[in-house]
């Protein structure tokens, strides 16, 4: 089985997806850690409901971003993580825990990158008027959403509403990240 460690900052659907794939065996891992940087997320909630151990932490509370990142290192190592999976996490992973972990982070990007970078790329690109909405899959470096894609999968809107192609594509995003995950740990 391999291990996996979740990071989310918000409602934590794709982290349901992913634990809820581990506990039905259809993929063959676990998640034995759930990061948020966020006390007050729904992740957190979901997280407890799987019984899966979690850091939940306050990065004001820390001196700085690799002091946190550093504990957060010292408990995947603890606990043998093989894969980082990042999953709506707010934020930008550092130096330090690229050198620790580098070419086993991943995250999902709600667009076809390299379009639409960054946190608003829904927004942005229902401004932009485009068709065709997508989701990645990518390596995670040190550029902002600049990681080899691994994975992508492309949707037709033909409207301006940014709920509505996140609700379109979270479902899309839940369905991908449990097919790479599975591709990767083969």
């Amino acid at each position: 089985m391999h291990r996996l460690a979740v990071f989310a900052s918000g409602s934590g659907t794709n982290f349901e997806a992913i634990a809820q794939a581990c506990a039905d065996g259809r993929l063959d891992a676990g998640v034995v850690l759930m990061v948020c940087d966020n006390p007050d997320a729904a992740v957190v909630g979901r997280a407890a409901r799987f019984g899966i151990p979690s850091f939940v932490f306050s990065p004001k509370s820390y001196a700085s971003k690799a002091d946190y990142e550093r504990e957060i290192i010292a408990k995947m190592d603890a606990l043998g993580v093989e894969l980082v999976c990042l999953a709506g996490y707010m934020r930008i992973v550092s130096d330090v825990l690229l050198e620790a972990y580098g070419g086993r982070i991943i995250n999902i990007h709600p667009s076809l990158l390299p379009a639409f970078r960054g946190a608003h790329a829904v927004e942005q690109a229902v401004a932009y008027g485009v068709k065709v909405y997508g989701i990645t899959i990518h390596y995670v470096d040190a550029v902002l959403d600049g990681g080899k894609i691994i994975a992508q999968r492309a949707f037709e809107y033909d409207g301006n509403d940014p709920e509505e192609v996140h609700r379109i594509g979270q479902k899309i995003e839940h369905q991908l990240y449990i097919e790479t995950i599975a591709k990767l740990i083969q």
